[in-house]
């Protein structure tokens, strides 16, 4: 009989998975890996690094038996019905006090009924939202748990262990408890979100500087590079910057001129603005962004559109390097004012959805392994930290102090974009949030007559209490 000496099981060997328990077993911890793909798991262990324990195996059963109890689980599966499946095949192998964890994106509303279902098992189950792609993942992500205490005090030790690092020599761990029920996977949703809509406002950006400035890409390689070196630095920007050099293999063009203008998206982003509307908490710019990624799609009608208005770009012949330097601040405005949507919904589902996220924890753990990691973030840790009941980060002074410095160049940009007809939506969509999250008048006055004349929907008084009507 095989004797019980894994630490930690994963169910699902793509490449995160396996990677996550490489990173595992790089930390000292004995892991154990299943696919229903026989080939990834016979190629798991040649991955290994030297010295380290990792197994593969061919059922399920085989594996549960070799984990320590209490058993802890993994599942990095495509996000559906094929988390249930899996959760329905290991079951029966596992006994009272056992975790189970669901490492995937799925939507929140599953992993609330997923913790229902295995309570009443006896069995913890985790949603754990992970950033950082297939290298974050062997090398250190951003790692977002939520709901079962009991259960994350007992996976802390090995998440903190292979969670990236920030602020060395602290060497500070880039994973937290995210809050009750589903606070894990909600997390990471509206992470997804913010990281759609700071992609949106990059490439609106390159946009700019390749149609209007015709800039080359070695040029904007620079200038992205430049960008990444200063107080914007991001993964994004960096990634950005390297993007611009890498070469096509088929042609002598750069493959970022190759690639077809239909971007694709895994649902993520959707989730994040529909739940947005449930709540309801405006999010703009990852509407936006979502809504753009879906009219890319539309390749023909916007190409028989072009031929139709025959658009022509406005060339800008002076003064390149100032609208690049503008360009820098409007997209820094841009960034600071899409986080703080993304970090405000955070702030209104914790309490409507009674979740509990601690925010200062959100954005501390961000800074180091996720996508949408920033210098910004440092900032906003800051201001958790002061504050955690924050209901806006545009509403903390060393925010606001940058932003009204940097928010001037967004005005200008917006109307350059809107004069060249190079399309800006995601930049517009943030300076018009910013412009109403200022201002302490809106005019929906006129919309609640609106309403209350042809529906009588009733309205609200600004000189005494109570809901009115009027015969109009």
């Amino acid at each position: 009989m095989e004797t019980a000496s894994f630490d930690f099981g994963m169910i699902g060997l793509g490449v995160m998975g396996r990677n996550l328990l490489l990173n595992m077993a790089d930390h000292g911890y004995n892991t154990i890996g299943f696919d229903k793909d026989p080939a990834k798991v016979s190629s798991l262990e040649s991955f290994a690094s030297p010295g380290t324990t990792v197994k593969g195996v061919n059922t399920l059963p085989e594996m549960v038996k070799q984990l320590k109890r209490p058993r802890k689980l993994m599942m990095l599966v495509p996000a559906g019905p094929i988390v249930d499946q899996v959760i329905n095949e290991v079951l029966p192998l596992l006994e009272e006090g056992d975790i189970i964890i669901d490492g995937g994106n799925s939507h929140y509303t599953d992993t609330l009924n997923r913790i229902k279902f295995l309570q009443d098992k006896k069995v913890h189950f985790v949603g754990m939202g992970v950033s950082g792609g297939e290298h974050g993942a062997r090398t250190g992500p951003s790692i977002m748990p939520g709901g079962d205490v009991e259960a994350w005090h007992e996976l802390k030790p090995i998440l903190e262990a292979v969670s990236a690092k920030v602020n060395p020599p602290k060497n500070e761990p880039c994973v937290a408890y995210m809050g009750k029920g589903a606070a894990g996977h909600y997390v990471k949703m509206v992470h997804n979100g913010i990281e759609y809509a700071i992609m949106q406002l990059i490439s609106e950006v390159y946009d700019v500087m390749k149609r209007s400035l015709e800039l080359t890409n070695d040029e904007l390689h620079e200038i992205f590079k430049k960008w990444t070196e200063g107080e914007m630095s991001s993964f994004l920007l960096e990634i950005t910057s390297e993007i611009f050099l890498k070469k096509d293999e088929f042609t002598n063009n750069r493959l970022v001129d190759m690639i077809l203008d239909k971007a694709g998206s895994k649902g993520t982003g959707k989730w994040t603005s529909q739940d947005a509307m449930d709540l309801p908490i405006p999010v703009p710019t990852i509407d936006t962004a979502v809504s753009l990624r879906d009219l890319s799609v539309y390749k023909e009608d916007r190409a028989a559109a072009e031929a139709l208005y025959k658009p022509k770009i406005k060339l800008a012949t002076k003064n390149k390097d100032r609208i690049a330097g503008q360009l820098h601040d409007s997209l820094f405005a841009a960034t600071i004012i899409c986080y703080a949507q993304g970090l405000s919904m955070l702030h209104k589902a914790s309490a409507e959805l009674n979740m509990e996220i601690p925010l200062k924890d959100v954005v501390r753990i961000w800074r180091g392994g996720c996508i949408i990691r920033s210098s910004l973030l440092e900032l906003f840790t800051f201001a958790f930290k002061k504050d955690p009941r924050l209901s806006s980060i545009l509403l903390h002074k060393k925010t606001a102090s940058l932003l009204k410095k940097k928010v001037i160049a967004l005005r200008r940009v917006v109307s350059l974009c809107a004069s060249a007809k190079v399309p800006a939506a995601g930049l517009a969509s943030a300076l018009s949030y910013f412009d109403a999250f200022c201002s302490g008048k809106l005019p929906t006055n006129l919309i609640q007559a609106q309403r209350d004349y042809f529906g009588a929907h009733t309205y609200q008084r600004i000189d005494k209490e109570g809901i009115f009507h009027t015969e109009w």
